[in-house]
């Protein structure tokens, strides 16, 4: 029987994480289109393993380095990483937390203009009251909802991909006939793995029942694969429309306009809507726990009243950015521009300063005091 310290310790950073990261990865499809299909749908989808794999490589890492030296939150965490230079990847995370938030409030208010007839701002508006919410009750009611609605999330993109083979399996069988097109099908589930894994020093919060480097490694790549799962679904269906989806803004409403189910379309769209919930409140309570920690150093409490005024503002900040740009836009650029700054400030940092500290099994550096993360 699978106890609860099991869920709780090697299951639940999966889940997170695949919740912080559907909504910038792949809930509207653009993002499969960018760094996948446009490889061709073969090419695509060995890309996709080559993500998943680069997640659990960079997740157990991560985890482990965060467990050995109490880092639950990203500037503990990168103060012994990267010592002085720690700011860097705060700046870094600042211009994706904007980037990412941009594109699900985009993407919240045409949902909600789409599927229940209403003017953009209020699905914009109702994405930013539910995450200003959720961070005003913090950690634990947060670990709660982000797990929780994951399995929704599964059951329902299960429920895509069975639709999806019924009505278009011919078409997606032809699809993965296809030759690749020009392109790397590696460097692009490199490139796709590497801006999203920027958020995982923000999702330090849910390991603290790690308790030995077995554990870490096993949470690590279980979160690789839970947090793939989901896109393999959507990509399958999405090579049934290949090569016309490549020029759709937002790949999802084309497939869920061809399945012609209304209801499922509506319940497909919610559960999309949740997950651009899920993510903004996962990214923004980081930044509330990186509030917190200087409250700390003070022996202060952060007064609650601040969190969801943080969250509103920067999400409102976020919003207007991403309607000056655009949606395309912002993915095809923005997506890929951090992924070579996180690259710099984190991966190659965690690969070599990182692991020789924990293959060497001795702190080179002083262990910060553990700042603690607000319930």
């Amino acid at each position: 029987m699978i106890s609860l310290r099991f869920v709780r310790a090697i299951v639940l950073p999966g889940l997170i994480f695949q919740s912080v990261i559907i909504a910038g990865g792949y809930a509207t499809g653009r993002e499969l289109v960018e760094f996948f299909l446009s490889n061709g749908p073969r090419g695509g989808a060995m890309g996709m393993l080559v993500a998943a794999l680069v997640w659990g490589v960079v997740l157990a890492i991560s985890f482990e380095f965060a467990r050995r030296y109490k880092s639950y939150n990203y500037k503990h965490f990168f103060q012994q990483l990267l010592g002085r230079a720690w700011f860097f990847y705060e700046v870094a995370y600042l211009a994706a937390l904007l980037l990412i938030l941009s594109v699900i409030g985009s993407a919240a208010g045409a949902l909600a203009e789409e599927t229940f007839n209403v003017p953009s701002i209020v699905g914009t508006v109702f994405l930013i009251v539910s995450i200003g919410v959720l961070t005003f009750y913090g950690s634990s009611l947060i670990e709660k909802v982000l797990a929780s609605w994951s399995i929704v999330l599964y059951l329902v993109y299960a429920a895509f991909l069975i639709i999806g083979f019924i009505k278009f399996g011919d078409h997606i069988a032809q699809g993965f006939e296809q030759k690749n097109e020009a392109g790397s099908w590696a460097l692009g589930g490199l490139q796709y793995a590497s801006y999203n894994l920027a958020i995982v020093p923000t999702i330090l919060f849910c390991i603290r029942h790690l308790a030995s480097p077995r554990e870490t490694v096993c949470a690590g790549f279980l979160a690789g694969i839970l947090a793939v799962i989901p896109g393999v679904l959507f990509y399958c269906v999405m090579v049934g429309f290949y090569p016309v989806i490549l020029e759709a803004p937002v790949p999802v409403n084309v497939i869920l306009a061809a399945m012609d189910i209304p209801l499922f379309q509506t319940v497909f769209q919610i559960v999309i809507l949740g997950t651009f919930i899920e993510t903004g409140t996962a990214l923004l309570h980081a930044l509330n726990e990186r509030l917190a920690s200087n409250y700390e150093v003070q022996q202060k409490q952060m007064p609650i009243f601040l969190r969801p005024i943080v969250a509103l503002l920067v999400m409102s900040l976020a919003i207007f950015v991403g309607e000056k740009i655009g949606l395309v836009k912002l993915i095809a650029q923005g997506y890929g521009m951090l992924t070579y700054v996180f690259l710099a400030v984190f991966i190659v940092p965690l690969f070599t300063v990182g692991l020789y500290r924990l293959v060497a099994k001795r702190d080179t550096h002083r262990v910060l005091p553990d700042f603690g993360l607000s319930e």
